[in-house]
């Protein structure tokens, strides 16, 4: 049946419209697992994904007939734009049914390459369901995003490519998962060809439908699905990519959001080029199959399968890359609240940089401080960071796993404190390097008390730092002549509206 496949993907007809994207080492991510990476860059076609040569192989069979009918498909994003694209190049009319929650964007986006737009339901199920009615009503073809044989083939042209392209050993492909399609095409093709080759699918640990039915060896629909990866959010696994994955796929790896933004920085830091989450998958995957399996010196390839990717969600991508690669430790811990309390935990921290410090008064006892810190060393450097807190006597709660903590917790310490006398609010910037701040707090020694403080290293050339200071009126002269001392750019914003209603 495989050979059936690897004829089908020879003679696809793809290069109408999709482009042979090229095979690029990842010098970077290389050095850095001591094997050799090379990407797959599917966010290099037309619409920023592979959909579209699956998309166009399938339209290109549609007969004179089912021509001058068009076509239908549901889609909140990548294949809607493949089957929109390939409309246009093949001169038929295509309708596409959107979720009503689909960004604008995205609509926008299909619009443009002429396609007519019907939103409906508010997820992809509800969507299939209106397109799947309007083809009958209206005697559309309803082009499937991945449950057919002509998209799959269409798919597995990308294994084509990367075998002419990587005549040379190669150990694994590691592939991003959502309904099967891109994987059951490559690995169909992949197996036929060069069969000592690991197939390795990698999906989201909360959209894992593949996984979950190479378990139960039969299709399972999940409950519910995350949408963080929304190009994957898959519930179930179609049915013919699941029949060829259950003889081909090697092994199924999962990865969480955190890892998935840390991919998605690799791929940056080796191309420029800003991946979707669901196109970051692969990476995320490889690394954590070369660590578990202390891999050296293994040819490995990751696909990069898409880059829609909404500009305001790389606010997100860029807070969880540290945390997804470890370099990063979020945790909370209790001070005493008196002066030169900040300089005395600070001096434990000296070697590490602090990426984040969250505080406002509570009582005039205890301080509870929200704390990110850099670290190299992973899980280990981690615990010896709170070995060393354990031995100077600190309490502490690590928050690095602790998703609402990262969602939410660290932007909501705070909140009013009528009991503060003599609040000043000061904003500061300095340089952005190691022991800035503790320097900053070492010249504030303990003669005035830190009742508010936030910092965010934002890996920018300067450090933002908001302070609340308790100075007497008696003692405003001596802190200004600090201030000037100091040498750092700052604003005073006692009286700044957000102040008063917000942390006064």
């Amino acid at each position: 049946m495989l050979t059936e496949y690897v004829e089908r993907i020879r003679n696809a007809q793809v290069y109408d419209v999709a482009i042979e994207t090229p095979l690029d080492k990842m010098p970077r991510l290389s050095q850095r697992l001591n094997n050799l990476v090379w990407v797959k860059r599917e966010d290099l076609q037309p619409v920023f994904s592979f959909k579209l040569r699956g998309a166009y192989n399938r339209m290109s069979h549609l007969t004179s007939e089912e021509r001058s009918q068009g076509v239908v498909a549901a889609s909140a994003g990548n294949h809607a734009q493949g089957v929109a694209l390939s409309a246009k190049k093949m001169g038929i009319s295509s309708l596409i049914v959107m979720p009503k929650t689909t960004p604008p964007i995205k609509v926008e986006s299909v619009k443009n390459l002429g396609a007519e737009i019907v939103l409906h339901g508010n997820n992809y199920d509800d969507a299939c369901d209106y397109a799947l009615n309007l083809a009958k009503q209206q005697g559309r073809t309803f082009i499937h995003p991945y449950d057919d044989p002509e998209v799959i083939a269409g798919q597995g042209t990308i294994a084509m490519e990367i075998l002419s392209q990587h005549p040379e050993p190669l150990d694994a492909i590691f592939v991003p998962v959502g309904g099967g399609g891109l994987i059951a095409g490559i690995a169909a093709y992949i197996k036929s060809s060069r069969p000592e080759i690991k197939v390795i699918g990698v999906e989201p640990v909360d959209a894992a439908c593949l996984k979950a039915a190479l378990d139960a060896d039969d299709r399972v629909v999940l409950d519910q699905v995350g949408l963080f990866a929304d190009g994957t959010a898959v519930r179930q696994v179609g049915a013919e990519p699941f029949r060829i994955a259950r003889e081909t796929v090697d092994e199924v790896i999962l990865v969480d959001s955190d890892e998935i933004c840390a991919a998605i920085m690799d791929i940056f830091d080796d191309t420029r080029s800003i991946a979707e989450p669901s196109g970051a998958l692969a990476v995320a995957g490889a690394k954590k199959y070369v660590a578990r399996e202390n891999l050296i010196n293994k040819h490995i390839v990751v696909i990069d399968s898409g880059a829609n990717i909404n500009f305001d969600r790389l606010r997100h991508v860029a807070e969880r890359a540290e945390l997804g690669e470890r370099r990063e430790v979020l945790f909370a811990t209790t001070i005493d609240e008196k002066p030169g309390s900040f300089q005395q935990f600070c001096q434990i921290l000296s070697e590490y940089g602090i990426t984040e410090f969250n505080y406002r008064y509570a009582d005039n006892r205890d301080a509870q401080v929200f704390v990110g810190l850099q670290i190299d060393g992973g899980d280990t450097e981690r615990q010896a960071l709170f070995d060393s807190l354990d031995q100077a006597g600190y309490q502490w709660v690590d928050f690095t796993d602790n998703e609402m903590a990262k969602l939410h917790v660290r932007y909501m310490v705070g909140g009013h404190a009528p009991q503060v006398e003599n609040e000043r609010l000061y904003r500061f910037e300095f340089p952005e390097r190691p022991g800035a701040l503790l320097r900053f707090l070492t010249r504030m020694g303990q003669r005035w008390n830190i009742s508010l403080f936030h910092y965010r290293n934002h890996g920018a050339a300067y450090g933002r730092v908001l302070v609340g200071v308790q100075v007497p009126d008696d003692e405003q002269n001596e802190f200004q002549g600090f201030l000037d001392a100091l040498g750092y750019v700052y604003w005073q914003e006692t009286d700044n509206p957000a102040y008063d209603l917000f942390l006064k």
